[in-house]
């Protein structure tokens, strides 16, 4: 229960003259948070929108967003000609949708079925000389990143689906997955891509049939931005 003390102090003049009394209020002093001012480091409110974003989606059903064709609103529907790539929009974009030979620049959180949802990479881990974290780069429709290194095609099927600014957690299959170590993204900690490779690529577990599940990844991309080209 907040307590407010007003007093009052009434000034009379000495020669009787009616006159309005003044009324002085004091509050109490109450701390408020200060709100953040708009900074040009504009990835580490975007490292706050993603990871709150992706922390709330934890124990919510989220409602009232929609990707490009989701025809459900609140559940993950099959993006279309994905190879069986599953999406939820987290935050709806409100720039343009890329298309093909756009250069998208996206910040994501991976995490790999297999090991309850190990968060095996993040590009906010990737940091520039200042500090900042480095999004991850790639021209969209070419399967390659500016190092000509091979996107798994589910990332790309999934940042086809958004507009800039958006936010999308999808299921990824194996098949739209990893093929092979060398496609991107990838950890840039060697221990952490060993035990991703070690993991999906386990050939007595797959010889136990377990393929299926292995490799079946979860992603949350922002769109951070894209450039035609």
């Amino acid at each position: 229960m907040t307590v407010m003390t007003i007093q009052c102090w009434v000034s009379v003049p000495s020669h009787h003259v009616p006159h309005r009394p003044t009324l002085h209020v004091s509050l109490p002093q109450t701390p408020h948070k200060v709100s953040e001012t708009c900074s040009p480091q504009s990835s580490t409110r975007r490292t706050v929108s993603l990871s709150a974003i992706s922390t709330i989606f934890s124990v919510l059903v989220f409602s009232n967003n929609t990707c490009r064709s989701n025809p459900t609103n609140s559940e993950f529907f099959e993006l279309q000609g994905s190879g069986g790539v599953k999406a939820l929009e987290l935050r709806t974009g409100t720039g343009d949708f890329p298309v093909n030979g756009d250069q998208v620049a996206i910040h994501y959180y991976g995490r790999l079925a297999a090991k309850q949802g190990w968060r095996f990479d993040s590009t906010y881990d990737h940091k520039d000389e200042t500090g900042e974290p480095i999004p991850f780069v790639f021209i969209l429709g070419s399967g390659k990143d500016p190092q000509s290194k091979k996107v798994i095609s589910g990332i790309e099927a999934a940042v086809r689906s958004m507009k800039v600014g958006g936010v999308c957690r999808v299921i990824i299959p194996p098949s739209q997955g990893y093929q092979n170590t060398s496609q991107e993204p990838i950890p840039p900690n060697f221990f952490d891509r060993q035990r991703l490779f070690t993991t999906i690529f386990n050939p007595t577990r797959l010889a136990n049939g377990e393929g299926s599940t292995l490799g079946t990844l979860t992603f949350d991309i922002e769109l951070v931005s894209l450039r035609h080209q």
